[in-house]
């Protein structure tokens, strides 16, 4: 049954993300995530995709179905905003995960739980 709230399109890419904020059990809602690729020669990162997440801590989807190509890619969490806008101070003034693709065609799930002092990320379904 499709969503009228458009919540059924958060889930429907190659790549999404999760971020729970662990100290409250709440998601983070408002965290920036930026996605990158390590583009050859001279191993630069392409920013391909900049989003906030909503009220689940979810995002739109940073690589559309289709779009995602092999290689090596980070997803950049700016979580100092975050907790500053939550009146604390973070150990952490971001925190990026470095991946790589190999099999374009799957999708990919990259959740992360966060607090001020510490952070866990794994691969997801």
């Amino acid at each position: 049954v499709p969503q009228a709230d458009g919540v059924s399109e958060v889930g429907k890419g190659t790549l999404t993300t999760h971020v729970l904020n662990t100290a409250t059990g709440l998601p983070a809602a408002g965290l920036g995530v930026r996605l990158a690729q390590l583009q050859e020669p001279g191993l630069q990162w392409t920013e391909l995709a900049h989003r906030h997440t909503d009220a689940d801590g979810r995002c739109q989807p940073l690589l559309a179905p289709g779009q995602a190509k092999a290689g090596t890619y980070k997803l950049h969490f700016e979580t100092a905003e975050y907790w500053q806008g939550l009146g604390h101070t973070s150990f952490y003034p971001f925190v990026e995960v470095v991946f790589i693709i190999t099999d374009p065609a799957q999708k990919l799930h990259v959740p992360l739980l966060i607090s001020p002092y510490s952070y866990t990320t794994y691969r997801g379904s």
